[in-house]
């Protein structure tokens, strides 16, 4: 209890004391308060704003993975083109007889169709475009396309016919490879 003598206290009852006692109190709890509720808005403030900066930086990584991509794969639908041309150029170039082939009239011009292949073959190479193995392996489904089987001693699942090659762009399968697969012989 206050003294009720002082200068202050003079003419108020105890009960009145007590009251201004409690509301003198009042403002350093409601600032105790306020303070602890500013304290958590800036915690929360300090949790978006990472998480912002978080989502950013992933956004920023995501648009150059795509832009990387962009300019890696720009060629995807020219080079799928231009296999077709490849694939005409080596059934031409398979389909000359060897007795041709060694004829005097003729031999410049398959001269030139093989050299065609190979310029081909490496404008192919320079630009990612690679040829997939595919005798004699085993049947992948991401790069091979089986298309009929065979009886065959050769492992069941083998590769043993190619029909039509199959292609690599960079990682990404550009083409797979029509082939025939080995069964086991009845």
């Amino acid at each position: 209890m206050n003294d009720d003598t002082t200068p202050e206290n003079a003419g108020l009852t105890a009960e009145s004391i007590d009251l201004r006692d409690e509301t003198a109190a009042a403002p350093e709890v409601a600032e105790h308060d306020r303070l602890a509720k500013l304290e958590a808005e800036l915690a929360e403030a300090k949790a978006a704003t990472l998480y912002a900066r978080a989502d950013a930086q992933n956004m920023i990584r995501r648009a150059e993975k795509e832009a990387a991509d962009s300019r890696a794969y720009a060629v995807t639908g020219f080079a799928r083109d231009l296999l077709s041309v490849a694939d005409n150029l080596a059934r031409g170039l398979a389909a000359i007889p060897a007795e041709l082939r060694e004829d005097e009239k003729l031999k410049g011009l398959v001269t030139g169709l093989e050299a065609t292949g190979r310029e081909l073959d490496s404008v192919f190479a320079r630009h990612g475009i690679t040829r997939i193995v595919s005798q004699g392996e085993k049947l992948d489904p991401n790069r091979h396309q089986a298309m009929f089987e065979v009886p065959s001693n050769e492992a069941p699942g083998t590769i043993v016919q190619e029909m039509q090659a199959g292609y690599m762009l960079k990682e990404r399968l550009l083409r797979p490879a029509l082939v025939g697969v080995a069964k086991a012989a009845e």
